[in-house]
């Protein structure tokens, strides 16, 4: 006997990262919940599917029980981009259930939304608040029974019509959740918390039935334009890489010809860079000529600007870029961020530019930017963005403020400097009274690199490395004492290459 497999058709949400996060979508004519506390985003999400999937062919209907009146929550819904006014009583009705409901019979409600699902037809069916329904049911001192049965009727009344169905309750917490829901096949339960300034919202698909839905919680936030969810960067496995095989390494000049002659002849197509130094020694500029290098060779880039306001940290050759669209600019000045947010922003400007070239400016005002409840685990994150990176095929450039302690070599307060493929330090040292800087490249993966300590200066037109520091004989010309030469530390040698 031959085994058939039944198709389960999904529906697009219209939300966007919601169907990653579900697994490809909603099943439809599938029952399903949205739970959470007031004010986290239940009834804007059912409205979003809502708008993004009726149709006057298709139509969905909206019941309200005992909650605010259909034209009072229009007047705030149609504050987003996705309402459309003349959708509404075409391909969208609001009906209104508070009379069956203060009669106190469950057998009135069910045979209202019959009646009117047998009159539309609809494609959809939303009931906003069933917690409200429930409640109303225990306040008229109806048993738990007739709640129960009450849902399993309307699941299967549902099901048999081809309706795919949203509840929508006021839920504190998966306590409240009791055998009822059993009969869902799907649970998607929105949270928000509150820490310090900043509010966060998360989303959990803790049930869908017939699919892999991604687990855990999952950002979203909620602006103008609606919801949107921020899944996390799926990482396709490495292909089966035949060494006999390999690609010639290709390596991208870096806008500063000497440092490409102390990398090795360039930086290696597809290589993270970690740049880490103390305030002013130079490295947004040096990111900023790694920009400017990458379009002189027509290549596009993105930069994640997290220091201070793109107007007073970009140079005027890359704020032409950004008005050239030859460089992508991320810059959101909320205080709330996920990690997975920024990433999100970045790769879809990577996507819509065809970047090559990416830089985060920096990994310091990367951290202040993120949500104080995202940064405990700030190292993990940061894990996962560099080959969110890595896997979109791009080079990317990496600034991380740091103390100069002198004699405390550190490449960056997070411990990352592992993620990373290659490292250039800078520093300063005193020489007869005046601050100099100096560089050294530090790692560079699996290839050879200068070891040399050198001087550079910064001018008008940009970076320029000088001669390689001398002993304590002389350096360029002076005399450096033995405290802030000879007893630098000697790990910025070629020999560490991991």
């Amino acid at each position: 006997m031959k085994n058939t497999k039944v198709i389960i058709n999904r529906l697009t949400t219209g939300v966007p990262g919601l169907d990653e996060i579900l697994g490809g979508g909603l099943s439809e004519f599938s029952f399903n919940l949205i739970a959470g506390s007031p004010g986290c985003g239940k009834t804007t999400l059912a409205h979003q599917i809502m708008f993004a999937l009726a149709t006057p062919k298709r139509p969905a209907l909206f019941f309200t029980v005992l909650g605010e009146p259909p034209l009072k929550m229009l007047r705030y819904q149609q504050q987003f981009d996705f309402f459309n006014s003349e959708a509404i009583n075409h391909s969208i009705y609001f009906i209104n259930l508070t009379d069956e409901i203060q009669a106190g019979n469950l057998d009135e409600v069910l045979q209202r939304i019959v009646t009117e699902v047998e009159k539309h037809k609809p494609a959809l069916v939303f009931v906003d608040s069933f917690r409200s329904l429930a409640l109303s049911n225990i306040k008229e001192g109806n048993s738990y029974n007739n709640l129960q049965q009450f849902v399993q009727q309307l699941g299967m009344l549902m099901t048999s019509w081809q309706a795919t169905t949203f509840l929508l309750g006021e839920y504190l917490n998966e306590t409240d959740i009791n055998s009822v829901f059993a009969v869902a096949d799907g649970l998607i339960w929105l949270r928000q918390s509150v820490l310090r300034n900043s509010m966060v919202r998360k989303m959990e698909i803790m049930k869908m039935r017939g699919q892999p839905s991604l687990p855990g919680l999952h950002t979203f936030r909620i602006d103008t334009t609606g919801i949107q969810v921020f899944p996390p960067a799926i990482i396709p496995r490495p292909a089966h890489v035949d060494a006999t095989r390999a690609p010639p390494c290709i390596r991208l000049q870096i806008g500063v010809p000497e440092l490409d002659d102390m990398l090795g002849g360039g930086l290696p197509r597809g290589y993270s860079l970690l740049v880490a130094g103390p305030s002013g020694s130079g490295k947004s500029l040096l990111a900023s000529a790694f920009l400017a290098e990458g379009a002189r060779c027509g290549e596009t880039g993105v930069i994640a600007a997290f220091e201070q306001h793109p107007s007073q940290s970009l140079n005027r050759t890359i704020a032409e870029l950004i008005n050239n669209d030859q460089v992508g600019l991320v810059d959101s000045r909320a205080s709330d961020l996920s990690i997975n947010e920024i990433v999100t922003f970045v790769i879809k400007e990577i996507r819509r530019l065809k970047a090559t070239r990416v830089v985060i400016d920096s990994l310091s005002g990367f951290e202040l930017a993120v949500a104080p409840t995202f940064r405990a685990d700030f190292r993990e994150s940061m894990a996962r963005m560099v080959a969110a990176l890595t896997s979109e095929g791009v080079t990317t450039l990496m600034t991380s403020e740091l103390e100069d302690r002198y004699t405390d070599l550190r490449f960056s307060p997070y411990s990352t400097a592992f993620l990373t493929d290659s490292i250039i330090v800078m520093r300063y040292i005193e020489v007869n009274s005046r601050l100099l800087r100096v560089m050294a490249v530090v790692k560079v993966r699996a290839s050879a690199h200068s070891n040399e300590l050198r001087e550079f200066s910064i001018g008008d037109d940009g970076i320029r490395i000088g001669e390689m520091l001398l002993d304590e004989e002389g350096l360029l010309g002076g005399k450096p004492t033995r405290k802030h030469v000879a007893d630098l530390p000697t790990t910025t040698s070629g020999a560490n290459n991991g």
